[in-house]
């Protein structure tokens, strides 16, 4: 239950900062980045008078259908709750705190933060395996079945919004919501890959047995024994394997530093890490 609400309030973050990013930047410089708000701006330019956080809702609810048929109830469940808080803050903000003037008159400026701004908060929304609903439900149908980045697939989705973008407001700006969609991409696998990061490493030691007690005692993390052989001494070693994160390795660096001076470590980024500890395996 704890985990279940920490999840929620991580999600809600996530929602707050895409809704941010297109009220203050992307919506008031119309660059339309690809998405069902993308499309809710287009549709917006023709008919001002139907709010963009309405049309977002209405074009949600055709998409949820398929994330309950394709990704499963709890992304169903979750995508449902980010949709509609999405779109309800989205409206919130217009009525309440509309935008008279645009931030900046920069549309580069515009583009880049109001993406990196979205970029981050759908990371964050998708790393906890819901979306924000539209085109991002069909990248995440593509990321499971295709085995395309989350980003990629954003990509292939997104492509087509700014094509009518392009009709709507004129080449340039859909010229600029083609690189807010292709920015938006990369943002989103660099934060994925990034909150997931864990840190790969092998210890070669003669105290293994006390190094590897404290990775499990202390540190609350398996380990995989080695039996290895030094190429130049000829003897025999035990090596240890174990997976940590960035914060679990300087505690464990430390501990090794303290009790064998002379151990030899190895260290990688695991940019993903699916099992006892970490993500579960069965939320892919």
């Amino acid at each position: 239950m704890k985990n279940t609400i920490k999840e929620y309030v991580i999600i809600t973050a996530g929602i707050i900062v895409v809704a941010l990013a297109l009220h203050l930047f992307l919506i008031p410089g119309n660059i339309a980045a690809g998405g069902v708000s993308g499309i809710a701006m287009v549709i917006n330019k023709y008919f001002p008078q139907v709010p963009v956080g309405l049309l977002i809702l209405v074009m949600n609810g055709a998409l949820l259908i398929v994330a309950f048929i394709t990704l499963g109830n709890s992304f169903g469940i979750k995508t449902i709750y980010a949709s509609l808080g999405f779109s309800g803050i989205i409206m919130l903000l217009e009525r309440f705190f509309p935008v008279r003037q645009q931030l900046t008159d920069d549309l580069l400026l515009a583009t880049i933060i109001g993406t990196a701004m979205s970029g981050i908060g759908m990371a964050i929304i998708f790393n906890h395996d819901a979306s924000t609903g539209g085109t991002d439900i069909l990248a995440k149908v593509l990321n499971k079945y295709a085995y395309i980045n989350i980003g990629r697939s954003l990509l292939i989705t997104d492509f087509i919004v700014t094509f009518f973008a392009s009709i709507a407001f004129g080449i340039q700006k859909g010229l600029y919501a083609l690189l807010s969609v292709a920015f938006n991409g990369f943002v989103i696998d660099y934060v994925i890959a990034g909150v997931n990061i864990a840190m790969q490493v092998f210890i070669m030691t003669s105290k293994y047995d006390l190094i590897s007690e404290y990775i499990m005692n202390e540190l609350g993390r398996g380990v995989t024994f080695f039996k290895g052989q030094g190429g130049y001494s000829g003897k025999d070693s035990t090596v240890i394997y174990t997976v940590v994160s960035r914060r679990e390795f300087i505690r464990m660096r430390e501990y090794i530093k303290q009790v064998d001076r002379k151990a030899f470590i190895t260290v990688s980024d695991a940019h993903e890490v699916l099992g006892e500890g970490f993500k579960r395996i069965d939320s892919e």
